[in-house]
C-alpha cells in the first residue's frame, strides 16, 4: 500500500522495499519483566508480502543486534512453515540487516508470508522502567519508541517511512498489567491476560507502538480516553475532559475527516524523553503536560495535527522530515488561532522563532542541518540530525506558501486537497510543491517557485535563517507588556514601583514564557536581581508548569544564582524530557565550577531514570570541553 519505496532511496533502511511490498504485519508477543535483565519480548512476526519483480530470491529486513532471531519460515497454507536460511549482517551503528534466502526465485505478483520467531528487549526502541522510574513506584513498565529508526529493535521489518502497511498484534502480559497499542481496535481476552489489536489503516513502521504497565483509562470525549497510571488518572481526566474533542473538530473542519477512529492520550512515566509521540489512535505524552491548570493542553494540538500531517501524509525519508513537522506546526497554529485567537498563537509562534534563533546561533547559520532538505549520509543515524529547523523553518516555508496564495480560506482548502491527494502515502518535498503549483496554476504561471531570494530550491537546499518570516504582529498586544517588564528587570537599578504596576496574574503560559525568554536573553542580570525576581513572582519561580520551570532553571544557571541551584536539581529529578534535560546540562556545563559540579552530581543520581538516548546525549555534553573554561 502506498509505498514510495520504489522511487525513494532511504539510506537509513536495509529493507528490500524495491523488490517486495509489505501488505500486513502481525506480531504475536509475550511480555516478561526481568530478571534476567530488565525484561524481554518473545514471540513472532509474520510479514505478508508481495513480490514486485521477477527473479527475487532473497530479501533483506531491518533488524538489530539486540534482536535474536530463533528461526525464519515460509508459511504454508494449513501446514508447518518451511524453514528458510537467514543471516544477520552489519548495516549501521543503529541496526543490522536480516537476509532471508528464499527456496527459489519468485515471479512478480506472487504473495508469500514469512514467520520470524525472535526474542528482543535490550535494544534502543524497547524501554524498560523499574518501579521507581514510574509515577506509581509500584510496578515496572515498558514502552516502545519507534521514531526514527528504533523499531527495528522491536520487530524485524521494513523500518522506513516510505513503506506503509496495516498491522495486527496479540500481546500477552503478566497478571495485573495492561497493554495498549497504536491501533484502531483494542480487546482484552479475560482468560489469559492477552490483548488483541488491529490497525486497519496503513501506517509506517515507526508509528507502531506498544506500552505495558499498571495503566487505567477514563473517558474525556466521544472518541477519546486518557490513559495513565492509577495515581495520575484523575489529574489527566480533569485536565483534558472535553478539551480534545474541540481540537479534533476544528482540525476536521480545516483539514478533512479524522480517519483514525479514536484519539486517546497515554500519559507516560516521567522518564519519557519526548513532549509527545504522535502514535496514531493513542498519542504518548510526557506527564509534564499535567500542569493542573490546563496551561499546556495546546501541546496536544501539535500531536493531533500529526493525524493529518505525518501520520496520513508522511515524509518518504528522514531527510524530508520538515514535511512532517513544518506542515504540522502550521496546522497546529491554524487550530490554535481558531481556538485561542491570533494574538496568543502569534505569541506561541514567537517562542518557536526564539528557539530557532537560539539553535542557529549555537550551530552557526550555515550548518548543513539548517537546510529543510537534509542529506543523511549512509551510516548516519537520522536521530542525530534532529533539531528545530524542520519545525520552525518548515513552518516559515509553509507560511510563505500561504502568503503567496494571499487568502487564508483558499490556502486552507489547498491543505485539505493536499491531504486528500496524498493520504496513506509517503512523499518527497518535490511532490508536495508540484501539487501546490498545479493547484494554483496562476501562481505557477507567475513563476513563484523561482522568485529571486525566495526560490523553492533555496528554501530546501540552502542552510540559514528563513528567507520569509510570517507576520507575528497580532501577538504584540501580549508581547509588548512582557518586553517592557523584562526591560524593567534588566535595569541597573530596579524601579520596583513600575514593576509592581504590571499585573501578571492573568498572563497565560506563553506570555510568561516570552517574558522569561527576554530575561534570559538579558542575563546575567545585576547582582541581587534574580533573588528579587524570585521573591516577586513565586508563581514563576515555584511553577508546577514545566515550560516555566525550564526557563526559571535556565535563568538561575545563567546568573549563577546558587541559592536556587536546588531547583535545577529538583526539576531534573522530576522528569526526563530531552528538550528540558539537555539545555540544562549544557547551561550547567558552560557555567561556574559549582554549576559543573551540580551537573555531575545530578546526572549520577538520575542517569538510571533517563531514556538511553538522553543518557548518551548528556554523557556527550559532560565529556566535552567546558565552554566556561
Amino acid at each position: 500500500m502506498a509505498a514510495a519505496a520504489g522511487r525513494v532511496r532511504d539510506v537509513a533502511s536495509a529493507c528490500s522495499a524495491e523488490s517486495f511490498e509489505l501488505r500486513h504485519l502481525h506480531l504475536a508477543l509475550r511480555v516478561a519483566f526481568g530478571p534476567p535483565g530488565p525484561g524481554r519480548l518473545e514471540g513472532s512476526a509474520r510479514l505478508e508480502l508481495r513480490c514486485l519483480r521477477d527473479g527475487a530470491a532473497e530479501l533483506s529486513l531491518d533488524s538489530h543486534p539486540s534482536l535474536a532471531v530463533r528461526g525464519v519460515g515460509l508459511a504454508a497454507p494449513g501446514g508447518e512453515p518451511r524453514p528458510l536460511r537467514a543471516e544477520s549482517r552489519p548495516f549501521a551503528r543503529y541496526g543490522s540487516a536480516l537476509h532471508v534466502f528464499l527456496p527459489e526465485p519468485l515471479r512478480a505478483g506472487v504473495c508469500l508470508a514469512l514467520d520470524i520467531a525472535y526474542r528482543t528487549g535490550e535494544g534502543p526502541g524497547v524501554c524498560w522502567l523499574t518501579p521507581e522510574q514510574t509515577a506509581g513506584k509500584q510496578k515496572p513498565y515498558m514502552y516502545t519508541q519507534g521514531q526514527a529508526v528504533l523499531n527495528r529493535s522491536f520487530f524485524p521489518g521494513f523500518d522506513t517511512p516510505s513503506v506503509k502497511s496495516t498491522y495486527s498484534a496479540t500481546i500477552k502480559v503478566p497478571e495485573g498489567f495492561t497493554a495498549v497499542m497504536s491501533a484502531t481496535t483494542w480487546e482484552k481476552q479475560e482468560k489469559d491476560n492477552t490483548f488483541t489489536f488491529k490497525m486497519s489503516q496503513p501506517i509506517p513502521s515507526y508509528l507502531i507502538a506498544l506500552a505495558v504497565g499498571d495503566i487505567v483509562s477514563a473517558e474525556v470525549g466521544p472518541r477519546s480516553h486518557v490513559w495513565a497510571e492509577p495515581c495520575l488518572i484523575e489529574a489527566a481526566k480533569k485536565e483534558y475532559d472535553g478539551v480534545i474533542e474541540e481540537f479534533l473538530a476544528v482540525g476536521e473542519k480545516l483539514f478533512g475527516p479524522y480517519v483514525w477512529d479514536r484519539y486517546d492520550v497515554l500519559f507516560m512515566p516521567p522518564s519519557f524523553p519526548f513532549g509527545g509521540m504522535e502514535n496514531p489512535c493513542i498519542t504518548f505524552v510526557t506527564p509534564c503536560l499535567l500542569a493542573g491548570d490546563r496551561s499546556l493542553v495546546d501541546v496536544i494540538i501539535h500531536e493531533i495535527s500529526h493525524s493529518w500531517f505525518g501520520n496520513l501524509v508522511t515524509n518518504a525519508n528522514w531527510g524530508e522530515f520538515w514535511l512532517n513537522e513544518g506542515f504540522t506546526m502550521y496546522a497546529q497554529r491554524r487550530i490554535s488561532t481558531v481556538v485561542y485567537g491570533a494574538a496568543y498563537t502569534c505569541l506561541e509562534a514567537a517562542t518557536g522563532r526564539a528557539l530557532l534563533r537560539q539553535h542557529m546561533d549555537t550551530t552557526g547559520e550555515d550548518h548543513p542541518l539548517n537546510k529543510l532538505r537534509v542529506k543523511i549520509e549512509p551510516g548516519v543515524d537520522p536521530d542525530d540530525t534532529y533539531n528545530e529547523t524542520p519545525y520552525e523553518k518548515g513552518y516559515c516555508f509553509v507560511s510563505y506558501l500561504a502568503h503567496l496564495v494571499g487568502d487564508q480560506s483558499k490556502f486552507d482548502a489547498f491543505l485539505q486537497a493536499y491531504v486528500n491527494q496524498f493520504k496513506f502515502q509517503s512523499i518527497m518535498a518535490d511532490e508536495a510543491l508540484e501539487f501546490f503549483l498545479e493547484y494554483f496554476p496562476e501562481l505557477k504561471k507567475k513563476g513563484v517557485a523561482t522568485i529571486p531570494g525566495f526560490e523553492f530550491d533555496r528554501w530546501l537546499n540552502t542552510p540559514g535563517w528563513p528567507p520569509y518570516l510570517p507576520d507575528l504582529s497580532p501577538g504584540e498586544t501580549l508581547m509588548k507588556p512582557a518586553e517592557g517588564l523584562a526591560e524593567l528587570w534588566a535595569a541597573s537599578s530596579l524601579n520596583m514601583e513600575a514593576i509592581k504596576a504590571v499585573d501578571i496574574t492573568a498572563w497565560k503560559t506563553y506570555q510568561l514564557v516570552f517574558f522569561l525568554d527576554k530575561i534570559l536573553q538579558k542575563s546575567p542580570l545585576p547582582d541581587g536581581t534574580v533573588a528579587k525576581l524570585s521573591e516577586t513572582y513565586p508563581k514563576i519561580s515555584r511553577a508546577q508548569n514545566a515550560e516555566l520551570g525550564l526557563r526559571w532553571c535556565q535563568i538561575v544557571l545563567k546568573n549563577s544564582h546558587e541559592p536556587e541551584f536546588g531547583k535545577v536539581k529538583e526539576f531534573l529529578h522530576s522528569q526526563g524530557k530531552q528538550k528540558y534535560t539537555l539545555p540544562l546540562y549544557r547551561a550547567m556545563w558552560s557555567g561556574s565550577e559549582s554549576a559543573r559540579a551540580l551537573a555531575v552530581e545530578t546526572f549520577s543520581a538520575t542517569a538510571s531514570k533517563l531514556h538511553v538516548n538522553v543518557q548518551n546525549y548528556v554523557k556527550k555534553i559532560l565529556a566535552s570541553e567546558p565552554v566556561g573554561t
